[in-house]
């Protein structure tokens, strides 16, 4: 009954983390400045670039700043949730839930809460889960579980935004590059696989700007991306 009991709390924590993800934020400034539906507009994903390219810089940035905090957000609440679950009168009888098993088990739940919160962001059950890229709540997610690899990654985003004026270059380098620090640096094996698994799914999720990329096709930053209906 106890080991019940804390897979049925695990699993209230990671659809917490999912609905945190699952945020509309890009779509809640469309319909709240413009009476829009931003999925309807521009590139038709309700991330913060799109949100640029439609509503301007300043929608945009509040986006932007919401969109990493709900990584950073998801993060810092598993962190918490999972070590107060042992102070629960059942963790005396789990061994899931035992405080000395609280560092092994601990990372996992982290990786599976930010696993979550990626998914809620690109699939938000509130959009008939048609949502963004992950690339902001990436870089939540990223900051709050290993800042090196985070700020890394966003300085290749930085440097290749300012010489080629590509976002969904910038986004798809900075994953790269997060994926090669996570590796070269010493971090717990479940950050590691959340940090692959969370850049390799930002990627696939760019599929249709990396064709346009090698087309040519790809807008800069400040023109609008030809669409086709």
């Amino acid at each position: 009954m106890a080991l019940l009991t804390s897979w049925i709390a695990n699993i209230i924590g990671w659809a917490i983390a999912y609905l945190v993800g699952s945020i509309p934020t890009g779509y809640l400034a469309g319909k709240l400045l413009k009476g829009i539906d931003l999925r309807e507009h521009g590139s038709k994903s309700t991330g913060a670039t799109n949100v640029l390219r439609t509503l301007g810089k300043w929608p945009a940035l509040a986006v932007l700043v919401i969109d990493v905090l709900k990584g950073a957000g998801a993060i810092i609440f598993a962190r918490w949730f999972y070590p107060w679950l042992c102070t629960l009168p059942t963790a005396s009888l789990s061994t899931a839930l035992d405080p000395r098993n609280q560092q092994a088990w601990m990372p996992w739940a982290v990786c599976l809460a930010g696993l979550a919160v990626l998914l809620g962001h690109s699939r938000p059950i509130w959009l008939n889960f048609r949502g963004g890229k992950s690339v902001a709540t990436g870089l939540g997610l990223l900051l709050a579980i290993a800042w090196p690899v985070g700020l890394g990654a966003v300085t290749v985003f930085g440097v290749v935004l300012a010489i080629f004026r590509i976002v969904s270059l910038g986004s798809i380098l900075a994953a790269l590059t997060a994926i090669a620090l996570v590796c070269g640096l010493e971090q717990p094996l479940p950050y590691r696989l959340l940090v692959i698994a969370g850049s390799l799914y930002v990627i696939v999720r760019h599929r249709t700007n990396i064709q346009r990329l090698l087309a040519g096709t790809e807008p800069r930053l400040g023109r609008s991306a030809v669409v086709p209906n």
